[in-house]
């Protein structure tokens, strides 16, 4: 059995938007999945990208991914690297291809300089979280994320137009 892990490269729109709908049936959130091929493909390798991926294959079959951006810590004043999502199919969990998938990412925030390496994980997503203590995440409690989107963004936007 052999694991690439690959940049994810123009023509993987399609297979990238098909693992993000795969996370979101697993995280129950299906029904919040807009992106299209199309959208997938502008984000991913357009004129200025801002969001990046790589690819899991097992045996020449993708299984995994993860999308994933910079971000910047105004204490360190250096930037780091956020993981929007990380998924790995079902079927081949526990064969380090979730690992596999950590260590690309932590090698690249080593080798550019990086302040931190940082994600969300559900509260109920227990496996995940057990998965990333053992690679010694350190899980920010003191900390919630907030989010503002629809018509709270729009809102907000037209306050003093």
């Amino acid at each position: 059995m052999t694991l690439v892990i690959r940049p994810a490269r123009p023509g993987d729109a399609p297979l990238v938007n098909r693992l993000v709908r795969e996370l979101a049936v697993y995280e129950k959130l299906e029904h919040e999945v807009v992106a299209t091929d199309d959208l997938m493909d502008a984000m991913l390798f357009g004129p200025n990208p801002r969001i990046f991926g790589d690819i899991a294959e097992w045996n020449g079959e993708a299984v995994g991914f993860t999308l994933w951006f910079y971000n910047f810590s105004s204490f360190e004043a250096r930037h780091g690297i956020y993981l929007e999502d990380l998924y790995v199919r079902q079927s081949l969990r526990g064969k380090g291809i979730g690992k596999a998938l950590l260590i690309r990412l932590a090698r690249r925030c080593v080798e550019e300089n990086l302040a931190r390496f940082e994600w969300s994980v559900l509260d109920w997503n227990t496996p995940s979280i057990e998965f990333y203590k053992a690679m010694g995440a350190e899980l920010m409690d003191d900390w919630t994320m907030c989010r503002m989107s629809g018509d709270a963004l729009r809102n907000l936007a037209e306050e003093g137009a």
